[in-house]
């Protein structure tokens, strides 16, 4: 994989904090906190696609004829086989 260099600026509030997550011993160096900053902001905003997806397919599925403790007792028994 290629590695591309980037230069940024930040404040002083914020470069405290950085060198901080580092000393804590969790990062190697700022580049590996800044890659795991982007990698979790991936994985959240493919969260909120998937998300957003279920929602709208929903939502045209229509409503249901199933009362809510129907619909809360076959999520438990789904989450059961689980």
């Amino acid at each position: 994989m290629s590695m591309q260099r980037k230069t940024i600026t930040i404040t002083d509030q914020m470069e405290t904090w950085v060198k901080t997550q580092v000393d804590s011993g969790k990062y190697g160096n700022d580049s590996e906190y800044f890659r795991d900053l982007v990698r979790r902001d991936q994985e959240r905003r493919e969260a909120e696609t998937h998300l957003r997806y279920l929602l709208d397919e929903a939502e045209s599925s229509g409503m249901s004829d199933r009362s809510p403790q129907e619909i809360w007792a076959e999520a438990e028994t789904g989450l059961a086989r689980n």
